[in-house]
């Protein structure tokens, strides 16, 4: 999610019709993603957990690729974040989840 990566087709409409809110969203990407105390690979995989509990299937598929292509996360280390979904956020959650995580490896 660093720079200027953001999921939802929205986003494009934000950018060129609102160009000052979505500098807004893009300066807010920032302040939140500092690792500062928790480092960006940790809070990518909290990305990933947050993305599977809300069961879409976009946003969990573009975060768990950008995971994979910016810090070469391992299947093993999104499926530790999509047990503690299973925990948390039940089995629908979870299967999806999992589902997109096979198609990706």
């Amino acid at each position: 999610m660093k720079g200027e990566k953001f999921s939802g087709k929205g986003m494009n409409v934000i950018k060129e019709d609102y160009p000052d809110l979505y500098e807004s969203i893009v300066n807010l990407n920032e302040t939140v993603f500092t690792g500062k105390s928790l480092d960006y690979k940790t809070q990518k995989l909290i990305a990933i957990g947050i993305a599977s509990s809300s069961q879409d299937s976009r946003s969990i598929k573009k975060q768990m690729k950008s995971g994979i292509e910016e810090f070469d996360l391992t299947k093993d280390e999104i499926m530790d974040v999509l047990r503690v979904v299973l925990l948390t956020s039940g089995m629908p959650s979870f299967v999806k989840s999992v589902q997109i995580l096979n198609e990706l490896f």
